[in-house]
């Protein structure tokens, strides 16, 4: 038998009670998150305030506003379904990102023959991205994690070769036709150059950023890739991951955070 806690008058709280309480401010609390500095929440919170108005026209019985705003809420469903995409689609990403790793994925459930994933070559990225802003060369390099990038890297060229310093610096090299677009790594494998990322729709995004910046905190939304940025103006390394970007961080710190997801 469920426990129960008899309050006085006429409630009574049960432990699924309270577990469901707990779970639903859980799901709040994550999806304020994802709409957080974004126009979304703004839209969130007036939808929230009718839903409240709503339930206070029902508790009066007042019938016809009740019924035209339960016709309005009941719309509702799919107008929410298209104004908050982005962030369905976030939190959807978050989820599958954080709570299931590549070991339960279905290619290794049905796979017979389960190759040893070959590393990232962290040490070659990071020497590369120092000696691009070293010379004040933008970059923008996408690291794979779970998220497929196919459709990013079709915008480019494919190119699939070993992940090496010079190569990176030559892609970005000025007089190469490719600097102007992202590179994608998978692996140990420069898949793609010359990719084409989607911008954010962020609007609380700083004026100073550019549009590589802007890039890599678009594909960071919709994708659970690390996107590193070097900076042509400041010579500055930076990085996007989740929908965050991170300024001006040092060798040693990308290496580490790079260790931590790669290594």
């Amino acid at each position: 038998m469920t426990e129960s806690f008899i309050l006085p008058f006429f409630l009574t709280i049960r432990i699924l009670d309270i577990i469901d309480i707990l779970l639903v401010a859980f799901l709040m609390y994550q999806l304020y998150n994802l709409m957080k500095g974004t126009v979304a929440i703004n839209i969130f919170i007036a939808i929230f305030v009718l839903y409240l108005f709503w339930l206070v026209v029902k508790a009066l019985n007042m019938q016809l506003m009740s019924t035209l705003l339960g016709q309005v809420m009941g719309v509702g469903v799919i107008a929410l379904i298209i104004v908050f995409q982005q962030e369905i689609r976030r939190f959807l990403l978050m989820i599958g990102t954080r709570y299931m790793t590549r070991r339960f994925s279905l290619e290794n459930l049905f796979s017979w023959n389960i190759e040893a994933a070959h590393k990232v070559q962290i040490k070659a990225i990071v020497n590369a991205c120092m000696t691009l802003a070293g010379t004040y060369t933008g970059a923008l390099i996408a690291v794979a994690r779970n998220s497929s990038l196919q459709a990013y890297a079709e915008t480019g060229e494919i190119i699939n070769a070993n992940t090496t310093e010079r190569l990176i610096e030559s892609i970005f090299f000025k007089n190469n036709p490719l600097h102007d677009g992202g590179v994608i790594i998978t692996q140990d494998k420069i898949y793609a150059a010359g990719c084409i990322f989607p911008l954010t729709e962020n609007p609380d995004v700083p004026v100073h950023l550019g549009l590589r910046h802007r890039a890599a905190l678009g594909l960071s939304e919709q994708t659970d890739a690390f996107v590193i940025v070097v900076s042509e103006e400041t010579g500055g390394i930076s990085y996007a991951l989740n929908g965050e970007l991170k300024e001006n961080v040092d060798p040693k710190e990308l290496t580490n955070h790079l260790n931590a997801l790669f290594g």
